[in-house]
C-alpha cells in the first residue's frame, strides 16, 4: 500500500471518527432536559416525575377550562345578590319546611348559560339560605344570574326563569313576584357591557431558548416555585395563600408529554403561564407572582419570556400591563366587583 493510500485511509478515519464524535454531540445537545432522579420520585400516573410535597398536597388541584378556575371547594355557595341576581320574592301562604322545597326544586340549577338558585329565609336564624334539612321557611325567593362569560340574560332564559319559579311556587303553595322582563334584560345587557370590557385573562408564555425540556423537568422546576399538580393533564396550579380559594396561577403544558409514559423522553419547548385577574384578590398580588415566577422559571430553565405570538416581553412591556391592570382593579371596586371575591367570581366565570 502505498504512502497516498496510507494517508488516506488514516483521513478517512480521522473523518469517520470525527462525525460520530459530532453525531453524539449533538444528539446529547438537543436531548430534553431532565429532572433530578435524586429528588424526583417516579410515579405510576403520568406525572412520573413529578414531586409534591405533602404540605400542599390537599391544596386546590386544578382549573376549570372553560373559565381557567374551579370553584373554590371549602366555600359555601353564595347568595343571590340584586347586584347580579334578578330576584323573584315568593311570598307563602304558610310556612314550609325544607324537605318540601327541595322535593319540588328544579331538576336543573341553571336557566340557559346562567345559574339559577332558591333561597329560604329560616324562621329560626332569620338568615337567607339555600334549603336546608330541617329548616322552615316563611319566605322563598328564586334568582338567575344576569350575566357570565357566556353573556347576558336573554328574553328566553327570563322566560324559563319564571316557568321555573312558577311551577316550584305552585308547589308549596307561593305567590311569585317577577320583576319587569325588558327591565331585567337591559340591566343583564349593562352589566355583561361593563364585564367584556374589564374582564382579563392574561398569559405569557416561556420558550426554551436552546435546549427542550422534559415533562419531569418542567414539572421539578415548577413544584420548587409552589405549583401541584391540577386535576386536568399538562395543567399545574399555584395554590392561594388561603385554603379553598381560586388558585393564584395556572401553568399549561402540552397534554400528551403530561400523558407520557416515560416524561423523560418528552420534549417540551413552551409552557404558558397564566392568571384569572377576576378570580384573584388583588391582596394577593397575582400579577407580581406571575412576573417572578416567569422570571425564576427562565433563568433556571434557560428560557425566554414571549407574548401569545411569539414577541419577547420587556420589564417595559410588562410594566405597562401592570399599570393597566391597577386601573382595571381600580374600576372593578367601583362597582363592588372587586377583583376575588365572590360576585366577581360568579360574574366572571
Amino acid at each position: 500500500m502505498s504512502k497516498l493510500q496510507i494517508g488516506l485511509a488514516i483521513a478517512g478515519g480521522l473523518l469517520l471518527a470525527a462525525l460520530v464524535v459530532h453525531g453524539a454531540w449533538t444528539s446529547r445537545r438537543n436531548q430534553p432536559r431532565l429532572a433530578d432522579p435524586e429528588t424526583l420520585p417516579v410515579e405510576p400516573h403520568g406525572l412520573g416525575e413529578l414531586l409534591v410535597d405533602p404540605a400542599v398536597a390537599t391544596a386546590p388541584a386544578g382549573l376549570d377550562d372553560d373559565a381557567l378556575m374551579l370553584p373554590p371547594a371549602l366555600e359555601k355557595k353564595p347568595l343571590l345578590d340584586p347586584l347580579i341576581d334578578v330576584i323573584a320574592a315568593i311570598d307563602l301562604e304558610h310556612p314550609v319546611a325544607a324537605e318540601a322545597v327541595l322535593q319540588h326544586m328544579p331538576a336543573t340549577r341553571r336557566v340557559g348559560s346562567k345559574p339559577f338558585a332558591i333561597e329560604g329565609l329560616d324562621q329560626g336564624a332569620g338568615l337567607w339560605e339555600h334549603p336546608q334539612a330541617g329548616s322552615r321557611y316563611g319566605v322563598l325567593q328564586a334568582g338567575v344570574q344576569l350575566a357570565n362569560r357566556a353573556g347576558a340574560l336573554n328574553e328566553i332564559e327570563y322566560s324559563e326563569f319564571v316557568v321555573k319559579t312558577q311551577a316550584l311556587a305552585d308547589a308549596v303553595g307561593g305567590t311569585p313576584e317577577f320583576p319587569d322582563m325588558l327591565d331585567a334584560v337591559a340591566r343583564a345587557r349593562e352589566l355583561d357591557s361593563f364585564a367584556s370590557e374589564h374582564d382579563a385573562q392574561l398569559s405569557v408564555t416561556l420558550r426554551a431558548r436552546h435546549t427542550a425540556w422534559s415533562a419531569g423537568y418542567m414539572q421539578q422546576n415548577a413544584v420548587r416555585l409552589g405549583f401541584v399538580a391540577g386535576v386536568l393533564p399538562g395543567r399545574m396550579v399555584l395554590p392561594a395563600s388561603t385554603a379553598g380559594q381560586p388558585p393564584l396561577l395556572g401553568l399549561h403544558y402540552d397534554a400528551q408529554a403530561a400523558l407520557a409514559e416515560d416524561p423523560s423522553q418528552t420534549a417540551i419547548r413552551e409552557v404558558t403561564l397564566s392568571l384569572d385577574v377576576a378570580q384573584v384578590p388583588r391582596a394577593e398580588c397575582p400579577y407580581e407572582r406571575l412576573r417572578e415566577t416567569a422570571t425564576r422559571l427562565a433563568e433556571v430553565m434557560d428560557g425566554q419570556i414571549t407574548d401569545d405570538n411569539g414577541q419577547p416581553l420587556t420589564s417595559e412591556a410588562m410594566d405597562r400591563i401592570g399599570a393597566e391592570l391597577e386601573h382595571l382593579y381600580d374600576k372593578l371596586d367601583e362597582r363592588e366587583l372587586s377583583a376575588g371575591s365572590v360576585l366577581a367570581r360568579r360574574l366572571f366565570s
